[in-house]
């Protein structure tokens, strides 16, 4: 069985919504930043997982031995150089990459509050004929 259900007054004037130029040029601006802040989120979720593995390299360098030389890859080559070295290495690598990440989040903190901006305007004029929710 089907059911029916009638529009309100309401629903049916904001069918009827003009789209002028500059709505046009918002909904485009606000695709656009809805682009960038997927690769904004999936850039921030790779540089996450290099970090974790850095961590993971950190604390099995705390636990080698301190005699024996590591092997710590450079470009295409493998190094041997002492644990100190490599451990000195890694806390450099994990400072560059907390910066990167900072860097991404403001980045993403500033994309997010353009993105609000365009929502209150669209939504306040087209009210519930335009979704700009994610699924």
């Amino acid at each position: 069985m089907s059911t029916l259900r009638m529009l309100n007054q309401k629903s049916e004037d904001d069918a009827d919504v003009e789209v002028s130029w500059t709505d046009q040029q918002n909904i485009n601006a606000f695709s656009k930043l809805n682009a960038k802040i997927d690769n904004l989120d999936e850039e921030y979720e790779k540089l996450k997982q290099e970090k974790e593995y850095l961590d993971d390299v950190s604390m099995e360098l705390e636990l080698a031995d301190e005699d024996e030389p590591i092997r710590h890859k450079i470009g295409d080559a493998f190094v041997h150089i002492p644990v100190s070295e490599a451990l000195e290495r890694v806390e450099k690598d994990t400072d560059k990459l907390n910066l990167q990440m900072e860097s991404l989040q403001s980045d993403m903190n500033s994309v997010q509050d353009k993105m609000s901006e365009l929502k209150k305007v669209l939504y306040a004029k087209f009210g519930n004929s335009i979704n700009l929710e994610k699924d």
